[in-house]
């Protein structure tokens, strides 16, 4: 409903917005090199364990936690990253093992990920992603020590709150999207 006012105006009121403005958020590349990691909202700490640990207790804890990977340190301080364990690794390394229940993870997890720091830009986070095929990346301070880890997940969030109205208010079926604009007449 809009509402004439006094000057002759027209004064737009909640539910009145007019046409969607697709694009309207065509900075979100800059907005990935501009946030710094520590800025995501992530919903999960990162789950740590030590090598020795069995992959059937890490999987048990994976699932516990409702997380896809697990940080491996280093059992002694400064508790350093030594590897990732995802779900990936089980399925390529560790399913139809015999003995999950007495394999350390050590033997099945990806050893010295690669990982970023919490000061270094989302931008670079989704460049690992990308260019490694990973969907996880470590967190670590300046003593290799992990302080978390950002999960494509949290990218994908992050994108949706850049620009909710595209994203966010899709119809429900694809074929009823917004129709391209035609060129010519």
């Amino acid at each position: 409903m809009a509402v004439v006012s006094s000057e002759g105006g027209i004064e737009v009121l909640e539910g009145d917005e007019g046409e969607l403005e697709v694009g309207r958020h065509e900075d979100v590349g800059r907005q990935l090199i501009r946030t710094r990691i520590s800025e995501l909202r992530r919903e999960h700490l990162a789950v740590t364990v030590g090598p020795e640990v069995t992959v059937e207790k890490v999987v048990a804890l994976m699932l516990k936690k409702k997380v896809s990977a697990a940080l491996v340190v280093e059992r002694k301080k400064p508790k350093k990253l030594v590897g990732i364990f995802t779900e990936r690794d089980f399925l390529k390394r560790a399913l139809g093992t015999r003995g999950l229940a007495k394999i350390p993870v050590k033997k099945v997890m990806t050893k010295d990920p690669e990982a970023l720091q919490a000061k270094d830009s989302v931008a670079y986070a989704v460049n690992r992603m990308s260019v490694s095929r990973i969907r996880h990346v470590p967190v670590v301070d300046e003593r290799g020590v992990p302080t978390g880890m950002v999960s494509a997940r949290d990218v994908i969030d992050f994108i949706c709150e850049l620009c909710p109205e595209e994203l966010l208010n899709l119809p429900p079926q694809p074929g009823n999207a917004i129709p391209k604009e035609q060129e010519g007449p």
